[in-house]
């Protein structure tokens, strides 16, 4: 469910009237007041377990919320050089960094299915974005490979966090982080800060409610709950959900092929979680 939240962010994002680094600055500065309602009515108040803890224990809650603009930042900018799918497909390439970063920082460890199923995966996401890779998206495709890196840093940001803090601490932490970090690169950038009709504001509003308060927390919720490389394999649902959503939206139609990877890459899922569970 988080994967589909997310997956409507890259039409948000086509569709938004500001810069694509204002575009990220919206998602997360309009969904920390609804964070923090959550956040103050939590029962138990999280403020005040908060409160108890050290400056040097939060210091992870920042880096998360580093990880989170970083990746934003760079994956609103692909989403203006590549198309839908490309840009939400790359950015997914995410499993193999989480995969390689658990192994390196944390020594865990997956069976030989799980490789086979990311290879599954990717390979049926490449059939999915194939019609669309050409010589002129080559700078908004590197974009969205250098977003999974970031992607990637914050997934194993959250896995590890979620030991620590409930989800809504995490999302309102790495939320207001991300908003401040975003909002100055738009600054600095000189990018359009306002939307200039009332369709604009809804599609930033809808971006921070459907994509930021309800995705992405579902997401951190569900990490409390499945190994971080399990999670980054399925989140590859986005991509397929993305280009369905961009085939009705932007006509950006999809061919048998593109919809056999589609098929892939759910397949693929399925034997990710298989090979986890044994």
């Amino acid at each position: 469910m988080g994967a589909v939240g997310i997956a409507f962010a890259p039409i948000f994002v086509r569709l938004s009237e500001v810069g694509p680094s204002a575009t990220g600055f919206y998602r997360l500065g309009l969904a920390v007041p609804l964070l923090g309602i959550w956040f103050w009515t939590s029962s138990p108040p999280q403020s005040l377990s908060l409160r108890k803890r050290r400056i040097i224990d939060l210091l992870p809650l920042l880096s998360a919320g580093c990880f989170f603009a970083a990746d934003l930042a760079v994956w609103h900018w692909s989403i203006h050089f590549t198309s839908v799918a490309n840009a939400t497909l790359l950015a997914n390439f995410a499993p193999i960094f989480v995969v390689l970063g658990s192994w390196l920082l944390f020594d865990e460890r997956v069976s030989r299915w799980f490789l086979v199923a990311i290879a599954l995966v990717l390979s049926g996401a490449t059939l999915l974005v194939s019609a669309s890779l050409n010589v002129q998206n080559v700078y908004g495709d590197g974009l969205g490979l250098l977003t999974a890196v970031f992607y990637a840093g914050y997934i194993l940001s959250i896995s590890r966090l979620r030991a620590s803090f409930p989800t809504v601490t995490i999302s309102l932490a790495s939320s207001t982080v991300g908003a401040m970090l975003l909002g100055l690169v738009a600054w600095l950038a000189g990018e359009r800060l306002l939307a200039m009709t009332l369709s604009g504001w809804l599609v930033l509003l809808g971006l921070a409610c459907i994509s930021q308060v309800i995705g992405q927390s579902l997401i951190v919720f569900a990490l409390a709950h499945l190994p971080s490389a399990f999670a980054s394999v399925s989140l590859l649902l986005q991509p397929v959900t993305a280009a369905l959503l961009a085939w009705q939206f932007f006509g950006e139609a999809l061919s048998l092929k593109q919809g056999l990877g589609g098929a892939i890459v759910l397949a693929g899922i399925v034997l990710a979680r298989w090979s986890d569970r044994h």
